[in-house]
């Protein structure tokens, strides 16, 4: 890039003087348009639970989602993300109850659809929160079987969408499985539901809390380094995007978020695809922790998002999303 001019007659501190001027000048602006908000359910009736890991984030019970949809619809959020806690009991070594058709999801999708239908649903499709051992898919002779495992998502993907489910994101990390699903989504008319794959998911030490938030954590004895990406590579980032497009994706996913925002902006620039940003748990909670303690200032939470806006997200998932519409208000 060459630059043109020299000082003084050029004064770039001129287009910074003053509020007015560096909004008109402005590259990259966020709005609600941008955010997904991320709902974690579980089971019972009038319960809403704080997570200790994640400051101002709860678990509702299904009957009490209107607290949070209303403020969703009320700052025009456009899509929701669903997660369940599941109970113990409920689990077991195949996720089996990722396919029962009255599960956590399943209610929650249905609710929502009658109550508040203007707003899109997005569903994981992964067994972590369902297995008994912690892990996106079925384990068989001490591995995690890809083609055993996508048998079951498919079937996870189809249930989602048969309920009214908006957009199938699948966050397992398996081969192959965008296009199982994207065939078997249109061999049963579901044209028009959308896949945004998480394509490059990294084997990170981010997601803490969210393990915690749908109870998965303590299931968990070894990591995920099998399946999910090592984040030394960038290159395997290409091949893992596309592939998944080639498969059917329409919208691809990168997560963590701030750690990766190299990652976000290759592939916006190589792929010219919708790239989402998930702005993950350990994210969010070390800038929450870090602005109760007064080690840093609420403008770090614009300042975080704005520089997934900068690298090219198209949207970003992420627990600030209430927060960002009334801090926004206020710049």
């Amino acid at each position: 890039m060459k630059i043109v001019g020299k000082y003084p007659n050029i004064r770039l501190r001129r287009i910074r003087n003053s509020p007015w001027i560096r909004r008109l000048v402005s590259e990259n602006n966020l709005s609600s348009n941008d955010l997904i908000l991320p709902i974690f359910v579980r089971n019972g009736k009038n319960k809403i639970d704080p997570i200790s890991s994640m400051p101002g984030v709860n678990r509702y019970s299904v009957d009490r989602l209107d607290s949070i949809m209303k403020k969703a619809k009320k700052c025009k959020i456009p899509m929701i993300a669903l997660f369940p806690y599941t109970e113990k009991n409920k689990k077991d070594q195949y996720g089996s109850e990722a396919l029962n058709e009255n599960n956590l999801i399943c209610k929650s999708i249905k609710y929502i659809k009658k109550k508040f239908p203007g707003i899109g649903i997005m569903c994981d499709v992964a067994l972590d929160p369902y297995t008994s051992h912690g892990h996106d898919g079925i384990i068989f002779n001490k591995k995690i079987d890809n083609d055993k495992t996508i048998k079951i998502l498919v079937k996870q993907a189809l249930l989602q969408a048969k309920m009214g489910c908006d957009v199938i994101a699948p966050s397992d990390m398996m081969d192959g499985r965008i296009g199982v699903i994207r065939k078997e989504l249109d061999k049963k008319k579901f044209h028009n539901v959308s896949i945004l794959s998480y394509a490059a998911k990294y084997a990170s030490s981010f997601y803490g809390p969210f393990r915690d938030a749908v109870g998965s954590k303590t299931n968990l004895k070894t990591d995920k380094k099998t399946y999910q990406m090592d984040y030394r590579n960038l290159n395997e980032a290409y091949r893992e995007i596309g592939l998944d497009i080639k498969e059917g994706a329409d919208m691809v996913m990168v997560k963590p978020g701030l750690p990766y925002l190299d990652i976000i902006s290759n592939i916006k620039n190589n792929f010219k695809i919708p790239v989402f940003a998930y702005q993950v748990s350990g994210e969010f909670s070390l800038i929450k922790y870090g602005i109760k303690k007064k080690i840093i200032n609420e403008g770090a939470i614009i300042e975080s998002l704005i520089a997934f806006k900068r690298a090219g997200a198209s949207a970003i998932v992420t627990y600030f999303a209430l927060d960002v519409v009334d801090i926004i208000k206020k710049l």
